[in-house]
């Protein structure tokens, strides 16, 4: 039977986890979708229990999963925490124990929510990227980091860029198997100008996807003209493959041109077991704790909805079950039902069990025809 732990987290990641339990029961009533749930904490509610983001046992639990479902962490009562204690560093062990080094953030633009984005309805009406970042390399893990004294007054911190061989040509391999099954275009983006991680990261792809998947078509873009370009003219990425620390500027960025941080799920994969195991995987929806509205019922869960989509795609290989909660999803939308996050003129106001609700709804009425 199917394994899945599921960590809540902190601020709204209990309501809308609260709303994925019951898409998991509908798809094992209806679908014959058989897994056994376990539950944890992450983030501030562990640091809370346990004195650290999250403990041995819940790690231990998420390495005996076959997938690990997240909510958020964080919240500002956990702001004075040690650094090394933060909630975020519950996500950040994570993804490293499991070795989840490619995060798939895919940014996708609803028709029905066209005219919520900030830019221009034919900028971002069918906007559908798929943006593949490292995750366990780079900035945000290499050594030397940290903060020292220089004994005259001044301090110094550091952070140390760095990429190895193996390191990018095991994200590229997924950006250009993903490219593959989509419209064979990849784009890859660094800084090579002024970086040498970049030139390095640029020549290793490049050989790569020419040794490896020649049908593609493989564009190099700079970082700071992604950016630019994914405001300009976003449609014109499919696949985009960078490093940890431009992939978390530029996935967030192309995140915001579909409307709402509320709608958009990611997955954090590892590497195939050799044994024939699956790989490790994290899903979770983009967006922050929200504490602001933790408590209210005013969370919109169709970002964690559609993580368990992406999980029902990528780690338990039922590509028809998450082609229909992705249809749900969109029915949803196209009735004008809306949270408070997406809400339009003219729409129905729902909170997060109301959305949950609608989205149960349109599983019985596309399911009954499946």
């Amino acid at each position: 039977m199917e394994k899945i732990l599921i960590l809540p987290g902190d601020g709204i990641g209990p309501e809308v986890m609260g709303e994925v339990r019951r898409v998991i029961d509908w798809f094992g009533t209806n679908r014959g979708f058989q897994v056994t749930l376990d539950e944890d904490l992450v983030g501030g509610c562990a640091y809370d229990a346990h004195g650290a983001a999250i403990s041995d046992a819940a790690m231990q639990k998420a390495h005996d999963a076959d997938a690990v479902l997240l909510g958020a962490v964080g919240g500002p009562q956990w702001d004075n925490v040690a650094y090394e204690a933060r909630p975020e560093a519950g996500l950040l062990r994570l993804r490293a124990d499991l070795q989840l080094f490619a995060n798939l953030r895919p940014a996708i633009c609803f028709a029905a929510l066209a005219d919520a984005s900030s830019l221009k309805r034919e900028l971002v009406e069918g906007l559908d990227i798929m943006i593949v970042r490292e995750l366990t390399g780079g900035v945000y893990f290499g050594e030397p980091r940290g903060i020292e004294e220089l004994g005259n007054g001044q301090r110094r911190g550091v952070n140390t860029q760095v990429y190895e061989t193996y390191e990018i040509e095991r994200i590229a391999r997924v950006a250009g198997d993903l490219a593959m099954k989509r419209g064979k275009r990849l784009a890859s983006s660094e800084k090579r100008n002024v970086m040498e991680s970049g030139l390095l990261w640029n020549e290793e792809v490049t050989r790569v996807i020419s040794d490896e998947f020649p049908e593609l078509e493989l564009e190099h873009v700079l970082a700071d003209n992604c950016a630019m370009q994914l405001v300009r003219n976003p449609k014109q990425y499919d696949v985009l493959v960078t490093d940890n620390l431009f992939g978390d500027i530029l996935s967030d960025i192309a995140a915001m041109l579909t409307g709402s941080l509320g709608m958009l799920p990611s997955a954090s994969l590892g590497a195939p077991d050799g044994d024939g195991a699956r790989s490790k995987a994290l899903y979770e929806p983009v967006h922050g704790s929200a504490p602001d509205i933790a408590g209210q019922g005013k969370a919109n869960p169709i970002a964690s909805i559609m993580s368990l989509a992406m999980a029902l795609r990528y780690t338990f290989e039922r590509g028809d079950d998450a082609d229909l909660l992705e249809n749900a999803v969109t029915a949803v939308l196209d009735k004008g039902i809306r949270t408070g996050d997406i809400m339009q003129a003219d729409m129905q106001a729902v909170g997060t069990s109301g959305m949950g609700d609608a989205v149960l709804a349109a599983l019985d009425e596309l399911g009954a025809g499946a």
